[in-house]
């Protein structure tokens, strides 16, 4: 296969603006969420999230995602919504995780319920894991 320079500068710009607006999509997402194993430093993939609203005297799930290779969800409210001011609660499903590596866990679930405000910012949550404690933040 040949290719001119005038292919390959187009197939770079092409790749560049493809991984670009990746990037902004997951940049305008308002929640991401990233999990750090304690124990061995590094992210800990094939975690299954919730995130959940409190609206009407209830909890409505909106959305579910699974951390990816370095731990990170870098997109969990619904794609096209706007978040509004609210209670939220973002579910790890650590049981099910450590079911899955096969070793055992103080914690089946670990929720994180925060406060958004109605302002556009974004919220990142990240959680510090071992198998029986956690720390979590408001990260950036």
């Amino acid at each position: 296969m040949h290719f001119t320079r005038k292919t390959l500068l187009a197939t770079l710009v092409l790749a560049s603006f493809t991984t670009g607006a990746a990037a902004a999509a997951d940049a305008k997402n308002p929640l991401s969420v990233h999990v750090l194993n304690l124990q061995t430093g590094v992210p800990t993939a094939g975690v299954a999230v919730d995130l959940e609203q409190y609206k009407d005297h209830k909890w409505i799930k909106l959305a579910s995602g699974t951390t990816d290779s370095n731990g990170r969800i870098t997109g969990l409210f619904p794609s096209g919504k706007t978040m509004s001011a609210g209670d939220y609660k973002v579910v790890f499903k650590t049981g099910d995780y450590y079911k899955s590596v096969k070793q055992p866990s103080f914690f089946p679930e670990i929720p994180v319920i925060f406060h958004a405000e109605n302002n556009g910012g974004h919220y990142h949550i990240p959680l510090l894991l071992s198998q029986y404690g956690y720390s979590t933040y408001r990260g950036n």
